[in-house]
């Protein structure tokens, strides 16, 4: 099932019956879990008060405890990753996974934790994004509808990262529609990606089809001459070039070139479309920012 006008309608009628009938409410439940890097314990907490300011006694956030591991660079080993995000993934009772942050590290547990996932996995919805791209693009491939990119919880530390969470909330919850990246509604299907993590999935088994859709970039604290060279390893690829075209995001905190690169990430991005013949079709609400949309892959119908 898309992230559709049914699914909003179907959530609104449980809610209904439960008051007629005096029961009471369902919770929401939205499973957190952190695939890349450690989840701070007071980010945790203060987005536990959002989401009960938000919907109090119908959501409750499930922060799994391997968020708050440390291994090195990484919130627990590569096998308490992976135990972690299939505990959460696998259990029928929780309706979304909502990735902690990013960082990296995503990718080193793909290939462990794909053929572990049940039919239970498959109905939930997957929201995150940066490094967490890598992950999102692996389920998609596999056939997960209900994938998306966007705020995590951790976004809390930019500021204005209270409303980019409420944002992520209403989306989980409700599907609500002004949460998502406005030109989504105009397009047959989309997908977005952090420009590197993307640029580095080509090549794997995790890239998905991206044919017919309209795909969005953006970055963040990479050099011009960088975004550049992995601009043109994307649309060098064949597979990339069925897409329908490609919306740039917001590139920021750009290094300074020594020397000067002289191009914008517009032209840049502009230059790159028309060596590949993708279509360039303007700017994605996109990015490493607290205004970051959401872009739901695949094909978006939401009232």
């Amino acid at each position: 099932m898309h992230f559709d006008s049914v699914s909003c309608s179907l959530i609104a009628q449980d809610a209904l019956i439960r008051k007629w009938c005096n029961m009471p409410e369902k919770l929401f439940r939205i499973g957190i879990v952190a695939p890349a890097c450690r989840f701070d314990e007071l980010m945790a907490q203060r987005v536990k008060e959002i989401a009960a300011q938000c919907y109090p006694n119908g959501v409750e956030l499930v922060i799994h405890p391997q968020c708050y591991l440390s291994a090195g660079h990484f919130a627990g080993d590569d096998a308490a990753r992976v135990a972690a995000f299939v505990e959460v993934a696998n259990d029928p009772g929780i309706d979304a996974v909502w990735f902690a942050r990013g960082g990296y590290g995503a990718i080193r547990i793909i290939a462990t934790v794909l053929p572990r996932l049940n039919a239970a996995a498959r109905r939930k919805a997957y929201l995150g994004y940066s490094d967490i791209g890598s992950l999102l693009a692996a389920l998609y491939a596999q056939g997960f509808e209900n994938v998306a990119h966007g705020p995590m919880p951790s976004d809390l530390a930019r500021q204005g990262g209270d409303e980019a969470v409420r944002r992520a909330l209403a989306f989980l919850v409700e599907r609500k529609a002004s949460a998502i990246e406005p030109t989504v509604a105009s397009a047959e299907k989309c997908a977005a990606f952090n420009i590197t993590i993307l640029s580095h999935l080509i090549g794997t088994p995790y890239l998905p089809d991206l044919s017919n859709h309209v795909l969005m970039l953006e970055e963040v604290s990479e050099h011009m001459y960088r975004i550049d060279r992995a601009l043109a390893q994307i649309t060098f690829c064949p597979a990339i070039r069925k897409v329908s075209g490609i919306r740039l995001g917001r590139c920021s905190q750009i290094p300074a070139n020594d020397p000067d690169f002289a191009q914008s990430e517009v032209e840049v991005i502009e230059h790159w479309c028309k060596v590949s013949g993708i279509r360039y079709l303007g700017r994605a609400d996109i990015g490493h920012d607290a205004q970051n949309k959401i872009v739901p892959f695949g094909a978006t119908r939401i009232a």
